[in-house]
């Protein structure tokens, strides 16, 4: 298996837990996952843009308080490069999942993740993420739960 091969097995599968954790309402499997060394950027798609440990901890947290449930959410992988101590995926993530008391609804976005290796270890340090062009019921519940929260 090659260094990016192992990296796309490794990354994606900490990812998808992760997010499914957060959906779940648990957010220290993502949080675990960010670089605690500038920068670390966050572009979500339900609030404005964060930077730092921790303010992107502190949003990750936030997003974590609005969910009350999730199936596993999937990644579905487009692009991944490596160079160095640099890594990235670019892909859809997917997974029904309920906001606050509303019911389970589908929740896409399109996600670029970009790694830094510290100590051996893949770190996120920018994540941007966005329901992409119509957006979508689930996002817009997003928005405004995290408007209310």
């Amino acid at each position: 298996m090659s260094e990016l091969d192992d990296f796309v097995v490794q990354a994606v599968t900490r990812h998808s837990n992760a997010v499914t954790a957060v959906r779940n309402g648990d957010p220290t499997a993502f949080v675990e996952q960010l670089s605690t060394r500038d920068p670390l950027t966050l572009f979500p798609a339900s609030q404005p843009s964060h930077t730092g440990w921790m303010d992107v901890s502190r949003a990750i947290r936030r997003v974590a308080a609005t969910y009350s449930g999730s199936d596993p959410v999937e990644f579905e992988l487009v692009a991944a490069g490596l160079s160095g101590d640099l890594a990235y995926l670019v892909g859809y993530e997917r997974g029904a999942s309920s906001i606050g008391d509303a019911p389970m609804q589908v929740l896409g976005l399109r996600v670029t993740q970009v790694y830094r290796r510290e100590g051996g270890t893949w770190r996120l340090v920018h994540r941007h993420a966005d329901p992409g062009p119509g957006g979508g019921a689930a996002a817009d519940l997003l928005r405004e739960a995290l408007r209310d929260h």
